[in-house]
């Protein structure tokens, strides 16, 4: 029986092997049962866990538990032949798990059998980290990642010259990346589980499916930061020059080229954090898989400007913002639309559009979209597509008599006979002559009230109007629409009033 499940677990690891097209060694020493100092609980326990993850993830991986001088030197010679021949594509990770101290800015690892009575008996008696990266260094391969949890505590504090806590941070050689426990200079907890709590949290990060190597260490600092609430931050440094996953990601097979390209772009748009990128975005992916997400972002970063913060979002926030009720500052079409009026650029009120295509600042987006493509800042006529040069003036708007102060339920007083006589409540539910955004198929719009094509409330109503009492909102109440710009104006004036 047991030869079958060790040629089932053969066979399983040299899949996980076969998974990757370049060569994976490893190196993994955990020492616990120390003579002549303190020993430590969990090293060996550690190491066992590094070794069996590492296996997974199809390393060769050589392990040593309590190991000596000797015994840590030849493995970590072998350890260097074999990574200078597999090969520039090869990479090679060495984990070390134990008592490490430093000293006159020098890093050593001890042995089991360490004993020491002066510093410079050091290097002598122990084992300097340098040696490893020069080993691996010398392989020239294309990766090489060094992991030392071993900043526990100083065994020789009685030693002179040896009273100094923690290990000292290590240069990187090219193509290196450099994980501690700790921070320099700092105390790693050994753990009062089975494992260490770096250990125990890298274990779990690193089988993470795509993660980047400084997102697995980024995430192994965070648990680590809470699990002991603060007192322990693990640091790395790296000079990497290839990408660098311990685990394959998902399959990408069953994902069309269209879909894999979303998911980079939006990838990248993501760590941006701009609000303009992610407008961008948006335009050509607003039915895709990350809209959402990406107008979550956008709305968090839109939120953080109003109330004063600071950040990407900047650049996309408005001059001078619309007086629209606090409310809606909050509300993510409403920070989207802000934000698109502060660019300016055709591409921004795109990006609006296909956000929110009946959205209740659709109407005017598409205005400026269409303002902006007949390059002279004027609006096409109804059912007549801009010209790319010199355009016509756009039609005047209709006026407003105002004989005093709208309110909701006052009847409008105007040319335009599409609305007068109507409330503001009534006109919002007639239909439009033409479609209110240019090319819109006939069903979306025809023998529709604009009530349902923009979704509009008392509230929403309240919000457009008081954008229009923006300065560089001005130039949109003599926009082309199926109403004139009576509707506009009188919008306007129902908001200066107070929205009554």
């Amino acid at each position: 029986m047991w030869i079958r499940l060790a040629v089932l677990a053969a066979a399983v690891l040299g899949l996980a092997r076969a998974a990757w097209a370049e060569e994976r060694l490893a190196l993994v020493i955990g020492n616990s049962a120390y003579g002549s100092v303190q020993p430590l609980d969990n090293p060996g326990r550690d190491a066992r866990l590094m070794a069996e993850t590492l296996e997974r993830l199809g390393f060769d991986v050589t392990l040593a538990v309590d190991a000596r001088q000797i015994e840590m030197k030849r493995a970590i010679g072998r350890f260097g032949r074999k990574l200078r021949g597999a090969g520039e594509d090869a990479t090679g990770l060495f984990y070390y798990a134990g008592h490490g101290v430093q000293s006159f800015g020098s890093n050593y690892l001890l042995p089991v059998d360490v004993a020491l009575a002066d510093a410079a008996d050091l290097d002598l008696m122990a084992v300097e980290a340098q040696s490893v990266l020069r080993q691996m260094a010398s392989a020239r391969n294309r990766t090489n990642i060094v992991i030392l949890d071993a900043c526990r505590n100083n065994p020789f504090k009685a030693v002179a010259d040896l009273n100094e806590s923690g290990l000292a941070e290590m240069k990187a050689p090219t193509g290196t990346f450099l994980a501690y426990a700790t921070a320099p200079g700092d105390v790693a907890l050994d753990g009062e589980g089975e494992n260490s709590p770096f250990t125990e949290a890298l274990a779990r990060e690193i089988v993470v499916p795509g993660a980047p190597v400084e997102q697995v260490f980024k995430q192994v600092r965070r648990a680590v930061l809470e699990q002991s609430g603060g007192s322990q931050t693990p640091w790395d440094t790296s000079s990497l020059v290839s990408d660098f996953t311990f685990a394959a990601a998902e399959p990408e097979a069953v994902m069309s080229a269209a879909e894999i390209e979303e998911a980079q772009i939006w990838r990248s748009v993501k760590a941006s954090r701009d609000a303009m990128q992610i407008m961008l975005f948006l335009r050509g992916y607003g039915d895709g898989k990350y809209a959402g997400e990406a107008r979550a972002l956008l709305a968090s970063l839109m939120e953080e400007e109003l109330h004063g913060g600071t950040g990407a979002a900047v650049a996309a926030a408005p001059a001078e913002p619309a007086p629209a009720p606090a409310a809606a500052a909050a509300d993510p079409e409403t920070a989207m639309f802000q934000a698109a009026q502060g660019d300016g650029s055709k591409a921004a009120y795109e990006a609006y559009l296909m956000a929110y295509p009946e959205g209740r600042f659709a109407e005017m987006a598409a205005a400026e979209v269409a303002a902006l493509a007949a390059g002279a800042g004027q609006d096409p006529q109804a059912g007549v597509e801009a010209p790319a040069a010199a355009a016509e003036p756009a039609p005047a708007a209709v006026a407003l008599a105002e004989s005093g102060p709208i309110t909701y339920a006052s009847q409008l007083d105007t040319d335009a006979a599409a609305i007068s006589g109507l409330t503001l409540a009534e006109a919002v539910t007639r239909s439009p002559s033409f479609p209110p955004v240019e090319g819109l198929p006939e069903s979306y719009w025809k023998d529709q009230s604009c009530s349902s094509c923009h979704q509009w409330t008392r509230e929403r109503l309240c919000t457009q109007g008081n954008t229009y009492l923006s300065l560089n909102m001005q130039r949109s109440l003599g926009k082309q629409h199926p109403f004139g710009g009576a509707l506009k104006q009188a919008l306007k004036s129902w908001a200066a009033g107070g929205c009554q």
